[in-house]
């Protein structure tokens, strides 16, 4: 807030030439100007944590079959999933991908494929910087570094469609900015308070001509003879007739409620990016909030991505590919061992893949399919023993 001179109504017992003086430290913490998302750390928190989500889960390619859907392990699952340049490994691709779309790129991430001998060599993640859209009738071209693509030569992965251009993402900058320049100020005001010369904030009524101290260098030279000391601590000493000195306590972080108003911004940001409020450091852990997100706020990303891949990379009209987005849900040993045990009993999975879920190596004789003998057919059900009677 700056120093400040505020000048009141002199009571009847106060005389003419007193002066009322509120010092509340030096520095202006009036925050101005273009606050970028970047820069706010609940957004890049928020945003980083979905990304780095994102970037850990395992890309397949599936195929459609009559007896359900099987992965498919190849030259070209290599590269969407292990390898897909020659600098970068999956998870530090998929990040770079999701936080040009969250937040550099304003809701449009590029991705351009290079091919070798007519096969897919490699995915290279293209800076926001670096990447323009341009409308073209109903449709747009991409320049890239000054060159100008079609967009079925990229990848383009939108988030939220512009109303006037559908093909191209707005992202979330409009909703958040208001919000990250109240988390910019809050953040400017605490540190005011912090580094603040005067702890606490102090009246000093002086008795002496006004016209002596109504300039900076006046008031600079009353504190310099009286207030000022050389070391923290070391008491002041003043005339006892001509000055008096109380503290100001509403002003203090407390009393701005800066703290609430904080709270409410990062649950507001929270909301906006679609994760929980404990993960930007407001309320306690929940399991039911954090499946939430996974189910919603990344899956719906994956969907894009996934359906991006599938158009541009895939050809076969069988094949598409996956994102394993239910590896992120939080669930502990004693559910896992729950659910697949009773799939287990029913035929469902082998004894392998239950230790596969629980991080177990696979053992001689259990890969098969195993069930417990009152689980049989339904068109069995009267062939049991204790329904037939002296063999019939």
């Amino acid at each position: 807030m700056g120093r400040l001179n505020l000048f009141k109504k002199r009571s009847q017992k106060q005389t003419q030439n007193s002066v009322v003086g509120v010092w509340l430290g030096e520095g202006d913490i009036c925050v101005n100007g273009y606050t970028s998302l970047a820069d706010c750390p609940e957004v890049m928190t928020g945003c980083r944590i979905l990304a780095e989500l994102i970037g850990t889960l395992t890309i397949q390619i599936m195929k459609n079959t009559d007896q359900g859907d099987t992965r498919i392990v190849n030259e070209l699952s290599r590269v969407l999933d292990i390898n897909p340049n020659h600098y970068m490994t999956r998870k530090t691709f998929i990040e770079a991908v999701v936080m040009n779309l969250l937040l550099y790129g304003n809701g449009n991430s590029i991705v351009l494929p290079r091919l070798y001998d007519g096969y897919l060599d490699s995915l290279e993640p293209i800076p926001a910087n670096q990447v323009s859209l341009n409308p073209d009738g109903y449709g747009y071209t991409v320049t890239v570094n000054g060159q100008t693509l079609r967009p079925d030569e990229v990848l383009h992965f939108t988030l939220n469609p512009d109303p006037s251009y559908p093909w191209k993402g707005r992202g979330l900058r409009v909703s958040l900015k208001d919000l990250a320049d109240n988390l910019k100020q809050a953040s400017a005001t605490e540190k005011a308070f912090f580094k603040s010369k005067w702890k606490p904030s102090l009246i000093v009524k002086v008795d002496a001509l006004t016209d002596e101290f109504s300039s900076k260098s006046g008031r600079q030279k009353l504190l310099e003879s009286y207030v000022e000391s050389a070391q923290v601590g070391e008491p002041w000493l003043i005339p006892a007739e001509q000055f008096g000195i109380e503290q100001v306590k509403p002003l203090s972080l407390s009393d701005l409620a800066l703290a609430d108003n904080v709270k409410v911004d990062r649950t507001m940001v929270a909301a906006i990016l679609g994760v929980p409020p404990f993960v930007l450091g407001v309320g306690e852990f929940r399991r039911e909030a954090w499946n939430n997100m996974i189910q919603t706020t990344v899956k719906s990303i994956v969907t894009g991505m996934q359906q991006e891949y599938t158009k541009k990379l895939i050809l076969s009209p069988e094949w598409y590919v996956r994102f394993n987005s239910l590896s992120l849900l939080d669930w502990d040993i004693s559910t896992i061992a729950s659910v697949y045990y009773g799939a287990g009993d029913r035929g469902y999975v082998t004894g392998n893949e239950v230790r596969d879920k629980l991080g177990m190596s696979p053992m001689d004789g259990l890969d098969e399919l195993r069930v417990l003998e009152n689980y049989i057919p339904y068109e069995m059900s009267g062939a049991q023993k204790k329904l037939i009677q002296e063999g019939e």
